[in-house]
């Protein structure tokens, strides 16, 4: 049985770029831990129209990747606590720790997260820095492998083209739950009535998944 831990910083990261994968693979077995590093509590959006207050964003960023992972199928959520918009500053020996107690914990056969400076967001770049550094510590016979999500404007000068695509065509239901629960952070007007029809619109927008396979040395 394929055991997947997917590290990302925050709610809602994983709806776009991978839920369609992880949905496939759940439903050809798979174990997903998923450990998200924040809550996203420094998130601008309140909803629109606005629902959330600063002070109520975290419970309800939290409340919507409960139910993001429900629709995901997702068995295991961690929610490690640290503070969104900071990571890059957070201790690293902290920071490296518990994701590899996690790993220690499950022994994942394969891991998910961003591909460290070529994710945009601090927040991403430093999580997937974390994932990198811990995971190098891994004899190299017994890393798993890492798959990364990356999305910078410099992608294919920097790192060249994906090398893993998945076909989430058949999952796109699964994926348009995940990406609605995020309802504080977006709204994807063509989504909303998504259960009367996908259109070839959507499969090509959202039905392809791509990744990054890191290049341990």
């Amino acid at each position: 049985m394929e055991r997947i831990l997917v590290v990302l910083p925050h709610p809602d990261d994983e709806a776009f770029g991978l839920s369609g994968t992880l949905a496939k693979h759940i439903k050809n077995g798979a174990h997903v831990t998923y450990a998200c590093l924040t809550l996203g509590e420094m998130g601008r959006n309140m909803g629109n129209p606005p629902f959330a207050t600063r002070v109520t964003l975290p419970s309800i960023r939290k409340k919507e990747l409960e139910e993001s992972c429900r629709a995901i199928g997702i068995q295991d959520l961690r929610l490690l606590g640290f503070h969104d918009k900071t990571i890059e500053f957070e201790d690293q020996e902290l920071l490296d720790g518990k994701i590899d107690a996690i790993i220690q914990e499950i022994h994942p056969t394969m891991i998910f997260t961003f591909y460290p400076g070529y994710s945009v967001h601090p927040d991403h770049d430093a999580c997937g820095a974390a994932v990198v550094r811990t995971v190098a510590r891994i004899p190299k016979a017994e890393r798993p492998p890492v798959y990364c999500l990356a999305f910078a404007k410099n992608l294919e000068q920097g790192i060249g083209r994906p090398d893993v695509f998945h076909d989430v065509k058949d999952f796109l239901p699964q994926k348009i739950k995940s990406i609605l629960a995020h309802r504080s952070q977006f709204q994807v007007a063509e989504l909303l009535n998504y259960d009367e029809q996908i259109t070839k619109e959507i499969q090509d927008r959202f039905g392809t998944e791509r990744f990054w396979t890191y290049p341990f040395q």
